[in-house]
């Protein structure tokens, strides 16, 4: 008897269990339901995000792309603008200091790239025309040579001591070129030729032409390899009119000579005149 209630005891257990246990799987699989329900609209959600990182950046890129665009047409244009702006200034200046040939007076600098040791500034050169530098205690003879030879030359006797040197000589300021403008002008004499000078500017500078003197009739005497001087006749009229190119460039050692005009010469009569009055009345002539 009580075997048998024992066993009806356990019977009703399990199926208590076994009850308790479905009841409760519908809530799991109706959570595990949800669960899945509610995980696309995240991964949803993320995509747009996803998107929008992706388009900003491409956006940024295009942007500074177009900066980057613009600035190089910039830079492309002001280079452009140096170029032809130095190409048009240049040949100015390099017909007078590329064939400038050195001179008493004259301040060079040479450079030795990588070594300072053997550079020296601000040298100015002796009437001997003869320069000293480190390791070349004979010096080096400079007067009547361009830069470039004069640094092709140290380049020779630096080879002796440095491994391929690299020399550069520099012309810092030019004081052996000389001309000098005489005649009827504000301020004549002798000047320094520092850059290329027309014969129109050299005469500016020199105070201009002044009303006794003649601006058809300027001559230019230059020296001749053979020791004579050839005039170069200027009309200086003719060029501030537009009629004639200021063309004509002075070398150095030339004379600008601006002769008198009729004014001045009646005004030589005059003083002639006045001197005679005054020796007619002093020998008593009257």
């Amino acid at each position: 008897m009580k075997k048998l209630l024992i066993q009806n005891l356990v019977f009703a257990i399990a199926m208590a269990v076994g009850i308790s246990t479905f009841a409760q799987s519908p809530n799991a699989s109706r959570q595990r339901k949800a669960t899945a329900d509610s995980t696309p609209p995240a991964a949803t959600d993320a995509k747009p995000s996803d998107a929008a990182t992706t388009v900003n950046p491409s956006g940024d890129k295009s942007k500074d792309q177009n900066k980057a665009a613009e600035v190089t047409a910039d830079a492309q244009t002001n280079r452009t603008d140096q170029a032809s702006e130095e190409a048009a200034i240049v040949p100015y200046y390099n017909n007078f200091f590329t064939t400038y040939r050195l001179g008493p007076e004259d301040v060079i600098s040479v450079t030795v790239f990588g070594q300072d040791r053997y550079s020296k500034q601000g040298i100015k050169i002796p009437p001997s025309g003869r320069i000293s530098l480190a390791l070349i205690p004979d010096g080096i003879f400079v007067n009547g040579k361009t830069v470039d030879q004069v640094a092709e030359l140290i380049k020779k006797r630096y080879d002796e001591y440095i491994i391929d040197p690299q020399v550069s000589v520099s012309l810092d300021q030019a004081g052996s070129y000389r001309y000098s403008v005489v005649g009827d002008v504000g301020q004549p004499g002798i000047r320094l030729m520092t850059r290329r000078l027309s014969v129109s500017e050299a005469i500016a500078e020199a105070g201009g032409v002044l009303q006794t003197g003649s601006r058809k009739k300027i001559v230019v005497l230059r020296k001749q390899a053979n020791g004579s001087l050839a005039q170069i006749p200027v009309n200086l009229s003719a060029i501030y009119s537009g009629q004639a190119p200021d063309s004509i460039y002075l070398v150095p050692g030339d004379q600008v000579i601006v002769p008198g005009n009729t004014l001045k010469k009646l005004q030589t009569i005059m003083g002639f005149t006045q001197v005679l009055t005054f020796a007619r009345l002093f020998t008593g002539g009257w």
